[in-house]
């Protein structure tokens, strides 16, 4: 009986060995994947300033464009 105790108690031991290594690798992936969800965030913020600053910039592009087509269109009709 005592021979059976001792051995539940091992395994016991062993099981709570795991559970809390499983914790540990548990805690980890979640703290790599808020730091990866973080890291999306900032490329997605990133990512949404560069274009809104290439429709600026495509805007700037266009005007300049236009104005020029008016001023050749001036120059030929003269």
């Amino acid at each position: 009986m005592q021979a059976e105790v001792a051995d539940l108690k091992a395994q016991l031991a062993k099981v709570q060995g795991d559970v809390a290594a499983a914790k540990s690798s548990a805690d980890q992936a979640s703290s790599a994947a808020q730091s990866a969800s973080q890291a999306a965030s900032g490329a997605q913020s990133t990512a949404n300033q560069a274009v809104a600053a290439a429709h600026a910039s495509q805007s700037c592009c266009d005007a300049t464009n236009e104005k020029i087509d008016r001023m050749f269109k001036r120059s030929v009709s003269k």
